[in-house]
């Protein structure tokens, strides 16, 4: 029949295989660059205009979107956000379009917004 030398694992007993890892090799992921939206200011939009747009473009609680405006009106510019470089252009540009503040008569657009590296 068989071979007296083979053996057979019975039902119930486990295998097991055991492999070592070495954690010096394992490659560490590189994390992206990241980017700040910076809000820049002008004198054709309300604080009420910021903290909206900061809330409904980035989701920031009503008392962070009046920081920023409060900031990017003492400061000339405000980071709404630090992310990805895509993530920063696609809010850079939902800033571009977000449209004029309706309180005040003279505005003609949107505010500007740019993207830099973070140090």
């Amino acid at each position: 029949m068989g071979d007296s030398n083979t053996s057979v694992a019975e039902p119930g007993e486990a295998t097991v295989v055991s492999t070592k890892t070495d954690p010096k090799k394992k490659p560490k992921p590189k994390r992206q660059p990241r980017y700040h939206v910076v809000l820049w200011n002008d004198d054709d939009h309300t604080y009420d205009y910021v903290i909206l747009m900061m809330h409904e473009l980035f989701g920031h609680p009503i008392e962070k979107g009046f920081q920023i405006a409060k900031t990017v009106d003492s400061d000339g510019r405000a980071i709404c956000l630090t992310t990805t470089k895509e993530h920063a252009e696609l809010k850079r540009e939902q800033i571009h379009a977000y449209g004029k503040d309706e309180l005040i008569a003279r505005c003609r657009g949107s505010m500007s917004s740019t993207i830099e590296p973070e140090c």
